[in-house]
């Protein structure tokens, strides 16, 4: 379906400035007829600011029948609104909350400090060096995680502030300053690695409902029952709760690691951290084609799930068999 929008800016109109006036057309894929309800934001810059009237109107039409003249499409009114400028970084969609991702990463971080505190002094660890390694790493995997975006995404410096952020750079960034703390400080890596694991889930559990909160990572449109109505932070439609899903699979890890670590310990330090890990990474990979972003490569997925897959095996056996 075509949604064109055309804006007057309160008090312009024609022969005016042309910023005072807009048109734009949005083109919205994957609606079935039983998609329920729909919203669509265009999101138009380089106008004036002020108060605008803005009227959407259907423009699709239906392939041509036999007569090989256009069939209607869908009867659907037009429908107009008034709406006010503001700031570009501040535009979202229906359905988008943009506070509920940095406010839940933060409940997430506060919650991996937490726990990795207590389980450290559990095992008889500096708890106060390996509090400071996680909440150094912290600081250090945002950046990084910015940048395996910008990266990803091929976006300019510039960006930097708007760019979105991606787990696998947080990761990185935050487990190797952590790590270099840790054994600045002499604590046994293997062992911190193992008491760590569980806030770290913990906290993807807490963060990954802000992504679906905040519109990002959205999951395909989906007519199915177990679909959730959220937004990409373009088009509003019921689609598959892909974060959620991650969430749980996150918080799973995180219940295990935990049990783990408050009964028993790995023969080989570490392994613990290396299994969990390498499941989750498998997970991800087969949530990944229920997410509506294209594919980057086609063999990418099936290699990293396969890698992830060896890796879990054959830390689960070094478990069993330690």
């Amino acid at each position: 379906m075509a949604i064109r929008f055309a804006g007057v800016r309160d008090g312009g109109g024609p022969g005016k400035d042309a910023r005072d006036r807009f048109e734009r057309v949005e083109t919205v894929e994957g609606i079935t007829p039983r998609s329920g309800r729909i919203s669509v934001t265009a999101k138009v810059t380089d106008i004036n600011p002020g108060t605008w009237h803005v009227t959407a109107t259907p423009v699709t039409l239906a392939p041509a029948g036999r007569s090989g003249a256009p069939r209607p499409g869908p009867r659907l009114e037009p429908a107009k609104v008034t709406a006010s400028t503001r700031l570009a970084p501040l535009v979202r969609g229906p359905g988008v909350r943009p506070l509920a991702w940095p406010a839940l990463v933060a409940a997430g971080v506060a919650l991996a400090v937490v726990v990795q505190g207590l389980l450290a002094a559990r095992a008889g660890l500096d708890a106060g060096t390996a509090v400071f390694a996680s909440l150094a790493g912290s600081v250090v995997g945002y950046f990084t995680a910015k940048a395996y975006y910008m990266v990803q995404h091929r976006r300019h410096l510039r960006q930097f502030v708007g760019a979105g952020t991606c787990i696998q750079g947080f990761l990185l960034g935050a487990f190797g300053t952590a790590l270099a703390v840790v054994a600045a400080a002499g604590i046994p890596v293997g062992t911190w690695l193992d008491v760590a694991a569980p806030g770290v889930f913990l906290a993807m559990a807490t963060a990954r409902p802000g992504c679906f909160l905040g519109g990002c990572c959205a999951g395909r449109p989906t007519t199915s029952r177990w679909g959730l109505w959220s937004s990409d932070r373009r088009v509003g439609i019921r689609r598959v709760p892909t974060q959620l899903i991650e969430a749980l699979l996150a918080l799973t890890l995180g219940a295990a690691t935990l049990a783990a670590d408050l009964t028993w310990r790995p023969a080989i330090p570490g392994t613990l951290f290396v299994a969990a890990m390498a499941a989750y990474a498998f997970g991800r990979q087969l949530l990944f084609p229920l997410r509506a972003e294209a594919r980057k490569t086609t063999t990418g997925r099936p290699l990293t799930a396969a890698a992830a897959l060896l890796v879990l095996l054959a830390a689960l056996a070094a478990l069993i068999l330690g």
